[in-house]
């Protein structure tokens, strides 16, 4: 008989724009006019050339490997990368504290 163990992976303690930049690319690829750098991070995602699917392809990617669950809105209510990063910090503060 063989048995089945669940794998309890414990979440990562911080988001950083290095893994915003890696989901992004990885979600839906980059406007050849955009640095994806420390520049961006007040600059809204649509300026960045990210319309509403590959967001919601970005908000997918982000909750499956982070386990944490995001609004619907998140991007509407969030539109820059610096705000969508606390967002998401706050989001893995909750739950490793949970």
């Amino acid at each position: 008989m063989r048995q089945t163990y669940e794998r309890h992976v414990m979440p990562k303690k911080e988001f950083t724009l290095d893994d915003l930049t890696r989901i992004l690319l990885e979600g839906a690829g980059a406007d050849e006019d955009v640095v994806l750098d420390e520049d961006i991070l007040d600059k809204q995602f649509g300026d960045l050339g990210y319309e509403s699917l590959a967001l919601l392809e970005t908000a997918s990617r982000i909750e499956r490997e982070y386990g944490i669950s995001l609004d619907d809105d998140i991007f509407t209510e969030h539109p820059t990368p610096r705000a969508l990063i606390e967002t998401i910090n706050t989001a893995l503060a909750k739950l490793i504290s949970a």
